[in-house]
């Protein structure tokens, strides 16, 4: 593999493993066994019978809890322990066959470094999301995220065997993404689950804003908070 196909394997791989580690081990392990792309020494352990029957177990377990309310957010959370070092490992893998003259341990070293950061960057998005979308919880926005999710993967890995220039060009759009998206994601869930937490303090800002002083027609202020539309509940929630 040249120096653009190995680094391509080795972001696409953390990248989708962040995402569905499962899947990305079925599809590279496939991939080198049907002769269509060839793994690096170090990642030729996805060729495995046995490594590719135990992924897809897991990833038959995953494509159901994936679609499920809220266990899918508990899954992404055990996960988190699992894609991030497998992402980081997967690109220190795919590294192995590259010679980039800093020495054997220093590029393991940063291809770990990467590996893990891009394979969080992705599972954090997921998980977000998941969370985000878990605040209405229905089955089928879960279910059109999934398959979502599934379809990126497996056309991120497409692109890496067959076409690396295009998967960089879509790699750099979902840094972009990340960089704007992500937050906005955990503050809306912030928001949520902080009023959840604190019903009182969500009512005595609700009830300090109705009872706020407002100008009324004739230019005077308002003291009665009758201008105001809402209506309080009769108790202060405990």
């Amino acid at each position: 593999m040249g120096v653009i196909e190995t680094l391509a394997l080795g972001m696409g791989g953390a990248w989708a493993s962040g995402i569905n580690l499962y899947g990305t081990v079925v599809v590279l392990g496939m991939m080198d066994n049907f002769g269509l792309i060839t793994l690096p020494p170090d990642l030729q352990i996805l060729t495995s019978w046995w490594v590719l029957s135990f992924a897809v177990l897991f990833y038959l377990i995953e494509f159901v809890a994936d679609k499920i309310p809220f266990v899918d957010s508990l899954w992404d959370a055990i996960h988190t322990f699992i894609r991030i070092p497998a992402g980081a490992l997967l690109a220190a893998g795919a590294m192995s066959g590259l010679d980039a003259g800093m020495g054997e341990d220093v590029q393991t070293v940063i291809a770990l470094l990467i590996g893990g950061t891009v394979a969080a960057g992705s599972h954090f998005t997921k998980a977000g999301s998941r969370a985000a979308i878990n605040t209405s919880p229905e089955p089928v926005t879960n279910t059109i995220a999934s398959v979502t999710e599934d379809v990126a993967v497996f056309g991120a890995l497409y692109t890496v065997a067959f076409h690396p220039v295009v998967f960089f060009v879509l790699f750099a759009v979902f840094v972009l993404l990340l960089i704007w998206l992500v937050p906005k994601i955990w503050r809306f869930i912030g928001d949520v689950f902080g009023n959840a937490r604190h019903p009182s303090e969500a009512y005595s800002q609700a009830r300090a804003h109705q009872s706020a002083p407002t100008m009324n027609q004739t230019g005077k202020i308002d003291l009665s908070g009758a201008g105001h539309n809402a209506q309080l509940p009769p108790n202060d929630p405990k």
